[in-house]
């Protein structure tokens, strides 16, 4: 789950970490109250939309007076920001956030995320702050510097003071980084965050540090955890499918191929989306039925597929494990009743009651093509998706 920059702001706040005065917006007239509120002669308008690159998308501006607060609001409430982490249709704008201008004297970066190899969170660091930090990582990654730390243990203020020197802090900078990076690590850890990124972290022209900009994304399995946190959540910046298959308990991710896949476990739904891509397709999305589908879970996950207009192919293949094949076999049937499916459906299935499995699509009398393994499985879903 992602959250707006001001929530994230918010989050940080109520936990120490220094950030700008600032106040979300819905309206131009709330864009106007928050700059006389916040007083002074310079502020920040920024759009609020779950993607970075939102200032080269023309979705930041900084002005000088309060008509300039009112004509940018308008011109951001209701526009479709287009960033390099949005699709070409960009999202609509309807949240603001006003902020009071801060003087910059440099930029740094600063992200916590969980290292899974050595089950620690690792604490990156640059002297390249502002910038697409994914770009630096490929291209320059001898300027990202990490400290790992095990949660058993915690954080050490001279590990931190020794990270924060090596981007080039020093002095009261490195005593004020060490407070500031010690309860941003307790903000992710107490939450249980997935990713916390202060991008651009900046030392201000009066010496003080603060977050610029925050972002914050959360574990989606720990959030029963914490409903302050999922009173955050904005279903406007998630995809309607995404949405539907998880009211239904399937995990679903739309992708940009035409190849409908519909699998259980999560790992045989990578693999099968790694197998169409050996053979020249690609997929449509990441479909994890899970090891108990119901047949109707099975047909609402046909429902979702099918809405999508690219859609040239099914590929359902099932292992049966807890899941069973006969299962599978009866959604398959219900979900044909139910939904008109005029595009081909390749159909793999093995493991717990197969042969059970194969009678009933037998019986159906289905308009399928059956494959035995992955390989022919993925095979003929790429022809039939090219044909």
């Amino acid at each position: 789950m992602k959250v707006h920059e001001y929530q994230a702001k918010a989050i940080l706040r109520d936990r120490g970490v220094s950030v700008p005065r600032g106040v979300a917006c819905f309206s131009v007239d709330d864009a106007l109250n928050a700059a006389q509120e916040l007083g002074g002669d310079c502020w920040v308008v920024k759009a609020q939309i779950h993607a970075g690159g939102r200032g080269k998308g023309g979705g930041v501006k900084v002005v000088g007076s309060i008509e300039e607060v009112k004509k940018v609001a308008n011109q951001l409430l209701g526009m479709r920001l287009v960033t390099h982490q949005t699709n070409a249709d960009g999202q609509e704008v309807k949240r603001l956030l006003v902020e009071e201008g801060v003087g910059i004297d440099r930029e740094l970066y600063l992200g916590l995320v969980i290292d899974r190899a050595t089950q620690k969170v690792v604490i990156m660091a640059s002297a390249e702050g502002g910038t697409e930090i994914e770009e630096v990582a490929a291209t320059t990654p001898d300027k990202i510097f990490k400290l790992f730390v095990d949660p058993g243990q915690g954080i050490d203020d001279a590990d931190v003071s020794a990270l924060l020197e090596r981007v080039g802090l020093a002095g009261d900078h490195v005593e004020q980084g060490v407070l500031f990076v010690k309860a941003l690590y307790m903000a992710f850890w107490d939450t249980d965050a997935s990713l916390a990124e202060i991008n651009p972290l900046v030392v201000t022209t009066n010496d003080k540090i603060i977050a610029l900009d925050a972002k914050f994304n959360f574990d989606d399995n720990a959030l029963f955890r914490h409903p302050d946190v999922v009173a955050m959540r904005d279903t406007d910046e998630e995809d309607p499918a995404e949405l539907e298959a998880s009211a239904v308990g399937l995990n679903y991710i739309s992708l940009d191929g035409n190849i409908g896949c519909l699998v259980n476990g999560a790992g045989l739904a990578m693999a099968t989306m790694d197998i169409i891509k050996l053979y020249g397709g690609d997929p449509a999305n990441f479909l994890d039925v899970g090891g108990g589908a119901t047949a109707e879970q099975v047909t609402e996950a046909f429902k979702i597929m099918l809405r999508n207009p690219d859609l040239k192919a099914i590929l359902v293949n099932i292992f049966g494990g807890i899941m069973r094949c006969d299962v599978v076999a009866e959604g398959l049937v219900q979900a044909a009743g139910v939904v008109k499916l005029s595009i081909p459906l390749v159909v793999r299935l093995e493991g717990t009651n197969v042969e059970k499995g194969r009678e009933i699509l037998e019986k159906a009398g289905l308009d399928m093509v059956t494959a035995t393994t992955m390989n022919d499985a993925a095979q003929k879903a790429v022809a039939a998706a090219q044909g």
